[in-house]
């Protein structure tokens, strides 16, 4: 038995990156990620995997911010990343996800592999094997029709669902939640980060589906002012008399996308406003 990692890109680009156990791959701008972003130098990270621990160590080596779930990692420094968080190659672009396997020879068989997905602990096993052919024999005395023969599988599409704890559904489970929400009303929700930046970090994110910042119009600056408005009644609420100093403000490039619209895919943009 041995566990393989995979550096997955999220948009599905290119093909998954094989990450050896214990073993330095540098990746960044190239034919082998696809990125042509001058921003991303052609040596950007240093990936090592640490298979029997189930994370990967990333170094950052390019001059321009790489990142793991919006927090970057500085130039010659080190972060883990673990399954479940996001690396974004450079200036929160080009995401990135680890899974690993697990490769099992058995006799008779080929190789049977047991995916981890990293937006969660709950794995999806993808049993890649196929038996191999045998005879089906009969008893002396047995006819055809008392000889049973296992009808063949049909794939069944419907029961196929998308994992809810992928990464861009846990914001929108959690706009849902009671227990994340701390302030909502018919425009806006406004939750608690999962990943605080502080000892307080809220998220302002409006019902409306806004699919990237281009999207803003003249017609949103009411909708602008009132997720200002409300991040400023929440902070007056939980400060009260304090010196907690607190900065509201925009992503200009947004982790995740708030879109409320189940018939289309989350995409990369989202309009919301931190606390």
């Amino acid at each position: 038995m041995r566990r393989v990692c995979w550096l997955v890109r999220q948009d599905s680009r290119h093909e998954r990156i094989k990450l050896p156990h214990s073993e330095a791959v540098v990746i960044g701008r190239g034919p082998e990620t696809k990125i042509t972003d001058k921003k991303c130098s052609r040596q950007q990270v240093q990936l090592k995997a640490e298979c029997t621990r189930g994370y990967v160590k990333v170094k950052q080596v390019g001059v321009n911010p790489t990142s793991i779930d919006s927090v970057i990692i500085g130039k010659d420094q080190e972060m883990k990343l673990h399954p479940g968080q996001v690396l974004h190659m450079v200036n929160e672009l080009y995401p990135y996800i680890i899974e690993f396997e697990e490769a099992i020879e058995s006799p008779g068989l080929e190789t049977h592999r047991k995916r981890k997905r990293s937006s969660n602990s709950d794995s999806i096993e993808r049993d890649a094997a196929q038996e191999a052919a045998s005879g089906t024999a009969m008893e002396p005395g047995s006819s055809l029709s008392q000889c049973s023969v296992p009808p063949k599988k049909e794939k069944d599409t419907s029961t196929k669902k998308e994992t809810p704890s992928h990464w861009s559904q846990g914001l929108k489970i959690s706009m849902q939640d009671p227990k994340m929400q701390v302030y909502k009303d018919e425009q806006v929700v406004v939750i608690k980060d999962k990943y605080p930046k502080a000892r307080y970090h809220w998220l302002v994110l409006p019902w409306a589906s806004i699919s990237s910042l281009k999207a803003v119009t003249r017609e949103h600056l009411e909708l602008l002012k009132h997720m200002h408005t409300v991040g400023e009644k929440v902070i007056a609420d939980f400060a009260g008399p304090s010196k907690l100093r607190f900065r509201l403000g925009y992503h200009a490039i947004p982790s995740m996308s708030c879109d409320q619209d189940d018939t289309r895919g989350w995409q990369s943009d989202c309009q919301r406003r931190d606390i």
